[in-house]
């Protein structure tokens, strides 16, 4: 009865548990295998649940252990990962050939600012230690108590909250010195410069003002427009969106690049 409980509950958040591991691993494939490794640990260890927390807590414990163990051995990404593939993308013809021929055939090929907006929150959150990558994304994109993340990754509250306050801070600093939709001063210019590209006939202004961070980017204080930059990231499903399929060609590549970016660097 209690297996039956687990695989509801599995299904139930499979789309949620998905997006997180791809946000912290950036790799589909690896994304595929660790909801899959998930799963079968979850199976095999069902019996030593002992409900002292919920099965989404869990289950997500399980998860975060998995891509943890993925990682450590991997590099943080760079602060300026946007600017280095960027730099790398216009001179990959073969890059904006198959961008656009996704762009052309897919039913999820289209460009919207909104998704990239999450897509530059996952490349950027990259630069983050990974404890608070993992404690940002759990909080402020999946909504999980303080309580709970502590559970997830085995540590204090007091950690966690000393990890979410310093991710945070990164995160809110990062963006207000690079992004030109909150900072008409920001270095990077990629989500109108993108739209330009794959929405030649689209009219920028039109595509912002559906976005309420960029409405409210003149008025608001650096913190709510990070709160904002949330909501529309915990909107986003980055496998079901109508951008999805070009999006996640684009974290493919950034992932590619950065890789060899930090083995580079490294010798």
């Amino acid at each position: 009865m209690f297996t039956e409980q687990f695989n509801q509950e599995f299904e139930a958040i499979r789309g949620q548990l998905k997006s997180y591991i791809l946000r912290i691993t950036a790799s589909v494939a690896d994304t595929e295998d660790l909801v899959q490794d998930t799963y079968l640990k979850g199976v095999e260890k069902l019996d030593s649940f002992r409900e002292e927390s919920s099965l989404k807590t869990w289950i997500f414990t399980i998860a975060s252990n998995l891509a943890k163990d993925t990682l450590r051995a991997k590099k943080r990404w760079t602060e300026n990962v946007t600017d280095i593939c960027k730099e790398a993308a216009m001179s990959n013809q073969a890059f904006f050939q198959e961008a656009m021929h996704i762009r052309m055939t897919s039913p999820q090929g289209q460009f919207e600012i909104r998704e990239h907006i999450a897509f530059c929150f996952t490349c950027i959150s990259k630069s983050l230690p990974l404890e608070q990558q993992i404690c940002l994304l759990l909080k402020e994109v999946y909504e999980f108590k303080v309580h709970e993340i502590a559970q997830i990754i085995a540590t204090t509250e007091a950690m966690v909250k000393y990890y979410l306050h310093t991710g945070r801070s990164k995160m809110v600093q990062i963006f207000e010195g690079r992004c030109a939709l909150i900072n008409k001063e920001g270095v990077c210019h990629q989500c109108s410069e993108l739209n330009g590209i794959f929405n030649p006939k689209q009219k920028l202004q039109e595509a912002l003002v559906k976005i309420e961070m960029a409405k409210e980017a003149q008025k608001a204080d650096r913190e709510h427009l990070f709160n904002l930059r949330m909501q529309v990231v915990r909107g986003i499903d980055p496998f079901e969106s109508d951008a999805a399929a070009l999006q996640l060609h684009h974290l493919e590549h950034n992932r590619v690049v950065m890789e060899r970016y930090l083995e580079k660097n490294a010798e």
